[in-house]
């Protein structure tokens, strides 16, 4: 469903192991980093531009410090 939202136009998805956790068929995700890195590939594959994590922030009203946990 995510590649689709960018197939539709989406400029914001989002991924993670609380959403899916298989990489593939039969494959578990490692962690949430893996279904970033996955998404970016096909996202550039697509021509679509990555935003930076500050550009993502800004996008989504975040502050631009994280906060600390």
């Amino acid at each position: 469903m995510t590649v689709m939202g960018l197939v539709l136009g989406a400029h914001i998805v989002r991924v993670g192991m609380e959403d899916s956790v298989y990489i593939s068929r039969g494959q578990l995700l490692k962690s949430d980093a893996e279904a970033v890195k996955r998404i970016a590939c096909i996202a550039r594959d697509m021509n679509r531009r990555i935003a930076t994590p500050a550009q993502a922030r800004e996008t989504m009203g975040l502050s631009k410090i994280p906060s600390k946990y």
